[in-house]
């Protein structure tokens, strides 16, 4: 993921909200955030398909903005050392070992003979994610140490190639979300490349990484992104995940974009190409910005506990009414949801991260009609607010979130999500611009609701004296 050079490339652009000082983001969530850039004209959205209307986009991006859900994969060679090299532990997070430890290349391509994850089932991937109440996956085709997790015919750096699993992961998980009714999305790192000649953050530490970054351009990135989007079906991938930007220009980006643009045409792609390009999401990084992105798509992707790949030390889990609570903080803004996974060397999800997923789509299932398919809230200040007087580092007011209650909507139903339980029986709201027709607790059917509303608000009476979920309760307005 991002470091700290990327870091200040983000911070320079437009679009920028918040960063840790790390040199990744920090697995909490800051409560610190400057003012949220404007709203984007909605009649000429920023896209990556030259030229399309806004009817155009919206079908483009129907299925992602109803998804809200999806299951961030970060899976390598990394998981091999999972954060130690010779018998120490290095700091810093799992998938970026080579770099912070500065491994020579030789060594580091060591560590591909150990990996052979004969325990990987595709169908248990898609079960996790299902389970969770996830609608699509995104997994790591190649992180920034170049290892393809494919079939690659551009170098030997692959799974196929360089271990003793010698079999393509990508073609099996494709097959199975296929199968699964599942959307497929790979992550690509197209410029930071430690073992191919690709950018660094932080230089090179190793004179075999010495390599021009146009013939890097020419013979991996463009060759392997033609095969990402060659080999795998014409629905495979469904969102092309670029990372880090470093050293991309407007004719590297260019070159690449080349390739979706002949291959997959319309391919849902994030923002981080580089080289100018937007793209079409905006990806805050381990925060959810206070106010979204009003007029653009976008998608917080966090982990679910300090390492996005694989690091055998970190148990630093985040709770399920941590994921719920965020999960519905950021439909509430009108985002999507990419929540991370990190398999070990044998192939297998984390026992801590299955419980938690299959606890989160518990909640799911009485309440995921208060996420999918929703809009962002009516209202706003439920959020939280700007503080009037207090700065952060760089000046900017810092924000001070309210985790009270959430609201979503889509038409004909306006849902309340509650994080705080009332103790009188009623819990009131802004006024709303439609008229209220009924009121009904998914998680209790049985409870009678009334309602009543007026130009200053709605007010739902006869909530029952415990919540029904102590996490987050949802009530369904209907209009």
């Amino acid at each position: 993921m991002k470091t700290s050079i990327l870091l200040a490339f983000l911070l320079s652009a437009p679009f920028a909200v918040a960063a840790s000082t790390n040199s990744e983001p920090s697995a909490t969530i800051p409560t610190v955030m400057p003012t949220p850039p404007p709203a984007a004209d909605p009649n000429h959205p920023v896209s990556s398909v030259p030229g399309e209307t806004k009817e155009q986009r919206d079908a483009r991006m129907g299925w992602w903005r109803d998804a809200k859900f999806g299951m961030f994969i970060h899976w390598g060679v990394y998981s091999v050392p999972a954060g130690y090299y010779k018998d120490q532990p290095v700091k810093g997070i799992g998938e970026w070992i080579m770099n912070k430890g500065k491994i020579p290349m030789a060594e580091y391509q060591a560590f591909a003979k150990g990996f052979n994850p004969t325990e990987f089932d595709p169908a248990k991937f898609v079960a996790a994610a299902k389970s969770a109440g996830m609608n699509y996956i995104v997994i790591t085709a190649k992180h920034h140490d170049g290892f393809a997790m494919f079939d690659s015919r551009a170098n030997d750096w692959t799974i196929v190639r360089a271990t003793p699993y010698k079999q393509d992961p990508l073609k099996a998980l494709a097959d199975e979300c296929r199968k699964q009714g599942m959307k497929l999305g790979f992550y690509y790192s197209q410029a930071q490349d430690w073992n191919n000649g690709g950018s660094a953050a932080g230089g090179k530490w190793d004179k075999a990484q010495e390599h021009d970054m146009d013939d890097y351009i020419a013979k991996t990135a463009v060759p392997q992104v033609t095969e990402l989007l060659s080999n795998y079906g014409a629905d495979t991938p469904a969102v092309l995940w670029w990372d880090t930007p470093i050293d991309m220009n407007t004719n590297r980006a260019a070159k690449i974009d080349a390739v979706v643009q002949k291959l997959r045409p319309g391919l849902i792609q994030n923002n981080r190409l580089g080289g100018g390009t937007k793209g079409d999401t905006e990806t805050p990084e381990q925060h959810i910005p206070p106010q979204g992105y009003p007029g653009r798509d976008w998608e917080t992707c966090m982990t679910m506990n300090g390492t996005w790949g694989f690091k055998k030390d970190d148990q630093n889990w985040k709770s399920t009414e941590t994921l719920l609570r965020n999960l519905c903080d950021i439909a509430s803004k009108g985002g999507n949801y990419l929540l991370n996974v990190g398999p070990d060397s044998h192939g297998e999800i984390p026992a801590e991260s299955v419980k938690r997923l299959a606890e989160v789509g518990s909640w799911m299932k009485l309440n995921g009609v208060a996420i999918y398919g929703t809009t962002s809230t009516p209202f706003g200040a439920e959020a939280g607010s700007f503080s009037p007087t207090e700065k952060d580092k760089k000046g900017e007011p810092v924000f001070k979130p309210d985790w009270s209650w959430r609201a979503t909507q889509k038409p004909g139903h306006l849902y309340l999500i509650l994080f705080k339980w009332p103790t009188d029986g009623k819990f009131n709201v802004p006024a709303f611009a439609h008229s209220i027709t009924g009121a009904t607790l998914p998680a209790d059917p049985s409870a009678k609701l009334s309602v009543s509303q007026d130009d200053k608000g709605v007010t739902v009476s006869g909530l029952p004296a415990k919540a029904p979920d102590t996490i987050a309760t949802v009530i369904d307005l209907k209009y």
